[in-house]
């Protein structure tokens, strides 16, 4: 696995964002606890300015997990991932 990218699923997030970002769940699961708490006490941020912006940097492969790696792959352990010539296996 490559250490410069999260193992977080970008769609994963970015689906939980959408749907619950008021409660900070996609916050829970990249592991950012304690900006997810402060998400659901503020009721996303007054107003849901701040899933909006979540959502945004999201979309945008800016966000980054509680390890400070981006979150940019759009599936979970190379599950629909793009090969590469380093990834793929002859039979």
């Amino acid at each position: 696995m490559n250490q410069n990218k999260s193992e977080k699923s970008r769609l994963v997030a970015l689906i939980l964002c959408f749907f619950l970002g008021w409660l900070g769940v996609h916050r829970f699961y990249v592991g950012k606890i304690g900006t997810g708490l402060l998400m659901i006490l503020t009721i996303g941020g007054f107003l849901g300015i701040w899933p909006l912006i979540d959502l945004i940097m999201i979309a945008a492969g800016s966000f980054k997990d509680k390890k400070g790696l981006p979150i940019i792959d759009w599936s979970t352990n190379g599950v629909g991932a793009t090969p590469t010539p380093g990834n793929i296996s002859n039979p």
